[in-house]
């Protein structure tokens, strides 16, 4: 069965909370919409250039099952779970899985974007997250952030703070 996780990192002083919750999608009858970045909203809308100037699309994303993960060079859990999500890529990329990184720029980068993602093995796309696209995502609040959607675009999986590449390994065998 999915899961929820979520894991308020400490960041700079700011704090910290743990929790689980089973994953929901839409409620059938339900009258309200679902909020931005809550389980069961839809993959947002997005057309912007990545770290190297390629196109990145939301549109070029419909029909996979998408890993969204927002993440900083200065963040430490993030260097231990990117190489991880290239691996699961380059595993099940063929099966209609793919995975884009939004940098986060609340902080000045420890070093280029470009040569960390190279010397952590990452090859998928980059992209900065500016207020807009971290607006269309719900916001985030704490990092790293990962978002799993499934085929329609609905989001199955989130959690904030460090999981290991395992558990997302499991959860995205059950969507391909």
């Amino acid at each position: 069965m999915l899961r929820q996780h979520v894991f308020l990192l400490v960041v700079a002083g700011i704090g910290l909370t743990a929790g689980q919750q089973p994953a929901a999608g839409p409620v059938p009858g339900q009258d309200q919409p679902i909020a931005l970045g809550e389980l069961g909203s839809n993959l947002p809308e997005f057309s912007l250039r990545d770290l190297r100037g390629r196109p990145v699309r939301s549109a070029d994303l419909r029909g996979k099952v998408v890993l969204v993960d927002f993440w900083a060079t200065w963040c430490g859990p993030c260097k231990k779970e990117m190489p991880g999500y290239q691996q699961l890529l380059d595993r099940y990329g063929p099966k209609g899985f793919a995975v884009i990184g939004f940098k986060f720029d609340t902080m000045k980068d420890t070093e280029d974007p470009v040569r960390f993602a190279k010397r952590l093995g990452v090859r998928y796309p980059l992209a900065v997250a500016s207020d807009a696209v971290k607006e269309k995502f719900g916001g985030v609040e704490g990092l790293p952030t990962t978002l799993l959607y499934d085929r329609q675009g609905i989001l199955r999986i989130k959690v904030i703070g460090f999981e290991y590449t395992k558990t997302f390994e499991a959860d995205l065998k059950q969507l391909l």
